[in-house]
């Protein structure tokens, strides 16, 4: 379970991107967050692995207190949620099974890492997720020579070698068309039922909410204004989380 109370941020300069956001996520459960650009999507999953600082509240996964935790044990639960991001975060001139193998950065001692040797164990999980994600043979190939979806395969990947029992991914298709975004949702709805990962996903499309999520929340301005099924978005609803003159499509 993992369970966001009163989370409250403000950046530097009195910007104030969370504003007492409290909810709870089950165990296997693939949540969904939407919002405007803006609204404050991005800085909530940075919180809960701490890449950025809440200013207030508290975050607790299975009963680790994650706002309270020491940067030892912060690198340790790190090692069980993976984060898939917007824009890839690939090293372009490295190669593809080198960054997957990133994922591992966490388990591996850092005088190796630094020197990318990594154990035939973790090579071979590296290429196993490869595999998984038919991305296998452009193990060799320089992340910068891949498409964007192919990248944001390569991601998944990265993400998946932890083994994670909790999934972040901010605005992973917003990058990509929809035939991409719907391919790239079922690699995450696959991790999400065949490996039970929890799964927290930011979206800016309701289509891609109604078709893979089993509960959403909507953030409007840093304020929670929705939690609830996918199916209870209606008319009235919609305007409140994405303003009174937006126009539903699809």
């Amino acid at each position: 379970m993992l369970k966001v109370e009163h989370l409250t941020k403000v950046y530097e300069g009195g910007v104030r991107a969370l504003e007492d956001v409290s909810f709870e996520v089950p165990d296997g459960q693939f949540l969904a967050i939407i919002g405007l650009s803006g609204s404050g999507k991005s800085t909530l999953l940075r919180c809960i692995n701490r890449l950025i600082e809440p200013t207030e509240g508290r975050i607790t996964w299975n009963g680790k207190d994650i706002t309270a935790a020491s940067q030892e044990d912060l690198r340790r639960i790190r090692r069980r949620i993976g984060m898939v991001f917007q824009h890839f975060n690939l090293v372009n001139r490295s190669k593809v099974v080198t960054n997957v193998l990133a994922g591992r950065l966490g388990y591996t001692n850092p005088a190796s890492s630094i020197i990318n040797r990594f154990s035939k164990a973790d090579l071979d999980r590296a290429m196993a997720q490869l595999e998984r994600v038919g991305l296998s043979e452009k193990a060799s190939s320089r992340a910068d020579e891949l498409s964007g979806g192919q990248q944001q395969r390569v991601g998944i990947a990265r993400a998946m070698i932890q083994s994670p029992e909790l999934l972040l991914a901010d605005e992973p298709v917003a990058s990509l068309d929809p035939v991409l975004a719907h391919s790239i949702m079922r690699y995450l709805q696959a991790i999400n039922r065949g490996d039970e990962v929890t799964v927290l996903c930011s979206l800016h499309f309701l289509d891609l909410v109604h078709a893979y999520a089993d509960r959403a929340i909507a953030l409007n301005e840093g304020k929670l204004v929705f939690e609830g099924a996918p199916g209870e978005i209606d008319d009235v609803r919609f305007k409140q989380i994405y303003g009174k003159d937006a126009e539903r499509v699809g």
